[in-house]
């Protein structure tokens, strides 16, 4: 029997190893952490004949060695352990490779981007499904792609995800492109393209040609025109592709494309081909110009699906948004609480907070991430009347909004700390909206950031439900005494 190792005990890993078993791999799953809930992961799985080895890192030694690795998306591509597998000639896949060649004969839609692929995604999944179609959403978003494939091999029979499959909707991020070796979308859409990921990556370069892989293997691509560094390149680099705008049609980049002209999405399919109104912009929920970007992207690939408008409009106005990006969590005395969790960098933060009714009571920090500040902090200056600052970043943050003559800041340190002082702040300065757009990594103080947005979402309700702290003594800059928060009815 044929071993595999598969690196890694999350979502993506456990439906991989599940995957090569059904498929009669003789599996092992490795993860270097230890922990009650994993532990539990390892009992299941070894009832499925699953070895899960837990605490330590793969390694290459004695004759025994697999003949195939499978990562999942958070382990980095190029630890030791990997180089040195792939010099043996260990075949070393990732998991959407995996699901990918399981899954080949349908017809995928690829979605990458810095920031916007994930609301781009479920809207784009939201509209296969109006159109009856089956359409999972996968990959950085619902199901881990094996488990897609999983629900098509399943003892001769389809089973999880429901009957059919009639095409996957990926969202793919650079560690899912860098690991997928022959992934080729029927469609490719790529969203935006900012510096992120630089710490795995290590140049721009690098980074922007994992991401240009997917558009390359695709059969057809979508790019948002109005992204600066997209359109710089433009025709040149991407000549038949289809390009879109919010700016309308004199700023599309190419003879098609998709575009906003008198408050409709409007399709122009070929150069010779009529302008086309599709559905009307305010048919939408989600504020911001970016959402208008996801928008006609969605729907650029719906119509290069197939799919007709009455299934298009009924899917857009029905959908409700994406959870921690911009999800309005509940309105206490006027105040809109906002949950922006996904915002782990300063461009997705830049956009959360012009997205937002000014003033607001921003809470910023986490783990910081490297990238340019400027037109983040430029944003907050315009439209924030206090920064509440948590998590390891807080301290260079504070910095930084003192070097641009911004001092209405507040380190806090926890959201314990924030969610309180933010209510209080927003009273005193009549702001509208308290938006929690951290513009940082999680990983200081939460396992992702989901965990953060449901953290600071139970927080919120339970706000607006009665609770109040007794008592809230802050950290601030000059004073780096500390009481806890006492919480009381």
């Amino acid at each position: 029997m044929s071993k595999a190792t598969v690196i890694g005990l999350g979502k993506s890993g456990v439906a991989a190893a599940r995957l090569l078993k059904r498929e009669g791999w003789e599996v092992e799953l490795s993860d270097g952490n230890t922990s009650k809930t994993l532990l539990e992961q390892q009992q299941e799985l070894a009832a499925e004949q699953i070895t899960v080895k837990l605490g330590q890192s793969l390694e290459l030694n004695g004759a025994n060695l697999p003949q195939l690795i499978v990562v999942s998306p958070g382990v980095p591509w190029d630890i030791p352990a990997l180089v040195e597998a792939r010099q043996l000639g260990i075949e070393t896949i990732g998991e959407m490779e995996l699901a990918w060649r399981n899954l080949q004969s349908l017809p995928w839609v690829g979605i990458t981007g810095t920031n916007g692929k994930t609301t781009t995604t479920a809207l784009i999944a939201a509209i296969f499904q109006a159109a009856e179609l089956n359409a999972p959403a996968c990959g950085n978003i619902g199901y881990a792609a094996c488990e897609v494939a999983l629900s098509r091999r399943g003892r001769g029979e389809e089973t999880a995800i429901q009957n059919h499959i009639d095409w996957v909707i990926a969202e793919v991020s650079s560690y899912q492109t860098e690991s997928s070796s022959s992934l080729a979308p029927r469609i490719g859409v790529w969203t935006t393209f900012t510096p992120d990921h630089l710490s795995r990556h290590q140049t721009l370069e690098n980074y922007y040609n994992i991401k240009a892989k997917l558009l390359r293997q695709s059969e057809l691509q979508v790019f948002n025109g109005d992204d600066a560094y997209l359109s710089q390149l433009g025709l040149s680099a991407w000549p038949d592709a289809y390009w879109t705008s919010v700016r309308g049609k004199d700023f599309l980049i190419s003879e098609k494309g998709f575009y906003i002209e008198d408050g409709w999405v409007v399709e122009k399919l070929t150069a010779i081909s009529a302008p086309e109104p599709i559905v009307k912009v305010s048919t939408l929920r989600m504020v911001g110009e970016h959402n208008q970007q996801n928008l006609l992207m969605a729907v650029a690939t719906a119509r290069l699906a197939g799919i007709n408008r009455d299934a298009i409009v009924r899917a857009v106005r029905e959908f409700p948004g994406v959870a921690h990006r911009l999800e309005h969590i509940c309105t206490w005395e006027g105040i809109d609480f906002i949950n922006d969790s996904k915002a782990t960098n300063y461009d997705a933060a830049e956009v959360g907070l012009a997205s937002v009714n000014s003033p607001a009571i921003l809470i910023a920090g986490g783990e910081a991430k490297a990238g340019d500040d400027t037109a983040w902090l430029a944003q907050i200056q315009t439209k924030a009347a206090a920064v509440l600052l948590i998590g390891s970043a807080a301290p260079a943050f504070a910095k930084r909004l003192r070097e641009v003559g911004y001092h209405t800041y507040h380190i806090v340190e926890t959201m314990e700390r924030a969610v309180p002082k933010s209510a209080e702040l927003a009273k005193q300065y009549q702001a509208p909206v308290v938006l929690l757009s951290p513009a940082c990594a999680s990983f200081d103080q939460y396992p992702n950031f989901e965990v953060r947005g449901d953290r600071f979402r139970h927080l919120c309700l339970a706000w607006a439900g009665g609770w109040k702290p007794a008592r809230v003594e802050l950290l601030e800059l000059e004073n780096s005494s500390q009481e806890s928060i006492v919480q009381s009815r």
